[in-house]
């Protein structure tokens, strides 16, 4: 890696440090060089604002979540198993400790920045990179019975995402690792009993 990528790398890591510690607002473009020991010059040179540095962290928070391995419709596996482990993967990926730091200030941020808002709103990670092709699949062999696919994979992403995702970035009670097993199989369930074919 070069020593241009290096310190870009650096930035980023102290900037992501530094909002999770103490906001986007209430950090300084002074504190990030400091912290990743560079000079403000060479800051700039990478992100010309403080908006475009937590921007960039945004997306490789983005790129990272994205790397989620594919769970592939298998015709010869039941449904329901094959959704579960979509669903346990969907909430490892939202349990993570590195998700859960970055999403409150990010979170934060987009209550004042509507258009922030949309852009995270519009992006696609963890099984919302796939579950649409899954289904598709699943609707062609006859298993699924659904209309609007779109919709379908909100409402799986939602239900994970109320019952195991936003307690937790609210600090709200959160369910133990019992709790959360018997939430993601009722989420299939009720999935199931809305789509699967008769």
């Amino acid at each position: 890696m070069k020593l241009s990528d290096q310190k870009r790398m650096s930035i980023l890591r102290a900037a992501e440090r530094l909002f999770c510690r103490h906001g986007l607002e209430q950090t300084s473009m002074d504190q990030v060089a400091d912290k990743a020991n560079v000079s403000k010059r060479t800051v700039y040179n990478h992100f010309s604002t403080k908006e475009a540095l937590f921007h960039a962290i945004l997306v490789q928070m983005q790129a990272s979540l994205s790397e989620t391995p594919e769970v592939v419709f298998d015709p010869e596996q039941p449904i329901e198993a094959q959704l579960l482990d979509i669903a346990q993967q969907e909430a490892l990926l939202l349990d993570s400790e590195d998700f859960l730091r970055l999403a409150r200030v990010a979170f934060m941020h987009m209550l004042q920045r509507p258009e922030l808002a949309q852009q995270f709103n519009t992006a696609k990670f963890g099984c919302m990179t796939y579950l649409s092709r899954f289904l598709g699949h699943a609707v062609a062999h006859g298993v699924l019975a659904i209309d609007d696919i779109d919709l379908a994979v909100k409402q799986f992403v939602s239900q994970i995402k109320s019952l195991i995702f936003y307690p937790r970035l609210y600090g709200l009670e959160v369910p133990d690792a019992q709790q959360q097993d018997y939430v993601l199989q009722q989420t299939v369930a009720l999935f199931l009993a809305r789509y699967q074919a008769r």
